[in-house]
């Protein structure tokens, strides 16, 4: 009988379980973009994961949507991951990095830069800066000739992750950012063959997975998506169709995974497992919602057909999280207030369970 501790073949990897710790943004990157000693000792401690996707990071400098995230776009960025990577492994873990390109989710005051999107149409809300929250800026919409250097930007990046170390990538195609900029039926007003019908506004997701898959190889990448999320303003009112196209385009490509959210209902989600023949991920809860992903949300998708099941701020406040699902340890809520503060204090300090004398 499959569980949640039961073992998985994903890719070249062996996963001792079926849990992964997902992306999650936490703004501790040195200047430059560099990833540090804290981060090597922030994913160490949660080796025991299946699998960890690390927090975002920009596969290129206009691609960068907060201040304090890392990069994969220098090769002293990459030179910086690789004590990361190796924490990691040498406590029995593996990971992939999650590439993340902030397209329209930007601001100049972080990159020195215009940002980028399909078209010139603002981000809902405020984006983080140097100086604090501002209003989402105008982007400035690519031109077709420069889209394809933006799909190629993740290829780049991931042959970086993979000399860094990092068992694979996974490209950030979900919450409002420039992968789901394209996919999205009211970010992108595009009239070229990047825009207007589903195949067109499919295609950059496409392109960006196919060149990664050129340079690293199928079995370590994977992409994440949110089907009809609502981040940052972007829409899909074809979220089924939209996205069983995307599926049946990267089907033949053969992706480590395909790594669902769940922003929308369960129909919708599980008409697209039967679509995906692969590894599915599915993180069962919405992100930053209300709810923290449990035991028994984890059983309910594994018996609706995902194949593994993604935990955000369950591993962030409990390094242990696999330990205390298996026995039933209490699970230690979160200090959202150190999400993005910066240093160790809600990073490097929550323990793993006390068990008493």
């Amino acid at each position: 009988m499959t569980t949640l501790f039961s073992s998985y073949r994903l890719g070249d990897l062996t996963m001792p379980n079926r849990m992964v710790m997902a992306p999650m943004t936490r703004v501790r990157a040195a200047a430059g973009g560099l990833a540090t000693p804290s981060m090597a000792t922030y994913y160490a401690q949660r080796a025991t994961a299946g699998l960890i996707v690390s927090e975002g990071v920009q596969p290129s400098l206009v691609g960068q949507s907060n201040p304090g995230t890392p990069g994969l776009h220098t090769e002293e960025q990459a030179a910086s991951w690789r004590a990361v990577t190796d924490a990691v492994h040498i406590n029995g873990g593996r990971i992939f990095a999650q590439l993340m390109h902030g397209g329209r989710v930007s601001h100049p005051d972080t990159t020195g830069h215009q940002p980028v999107g399909p078209s010139a149409i603002a981000a809902v809300g405020e984006v983080f800066t140097p100086t604090g929250p501002q209003p989402a800026p105008m982007p400035r919409a690519l031109n077709t000739s420069e889209v394809p250097e933006h799909a190629l930007a993740y290829a780049e990046a991931a042959r970086r992750a993979i000399d860094a170390g990092f068992d694979g990538v996974e490209l950030h195609g979900a919450n409002g950012y420039l992968i789901s900029q394209f996919l999205s039926s009211n970010a992108n007003q595009r009239a070229d063959r990047y825009g207007g019908t589903i195949a067109g506004r499919i295609r950059f997701a496409v392109e960006a997975v196919a060149a990664t898959v050129d340079a690293i190889g199928a079995p370590r990448t994977g992409i994440r998506l949110s089907p009809g999320g609502g981040f940052w303003g972007v829409e899909e009112n074809d979220a089924l169709a939209l996205n069983t196209a995307l599926l049946a385009e990267l089907s033949p490509l053969g992706l480590a995974y395909v790594h669902l959210e769940a922003t929308t209902d369960d129909e919708v989600l599980v008409g697209l497992r039967h679509v995906w023949p692969g590894a599915l991920i599915v993180n069962p809860v919405l992100p930053m919602g209300p709810k923290q992903t449990g035991r028994e949300e984890a059983d309910h998708w594994l018996g609706l057909g995902a194949d593994l099941i993604s935990f955000g701020r369950g591993f962030l406040a409990n390094p242990d999280l696999v330990e205390r699902l298996r026995v039933g340890l209490p699970i230690a809520p979160v200090d959202e207030a150190t999400y993005y503060q910066g240093g160790d204090a809600g990073y490097l300090t929550y323990p793993a369970y006390q068990h008493a004398a």
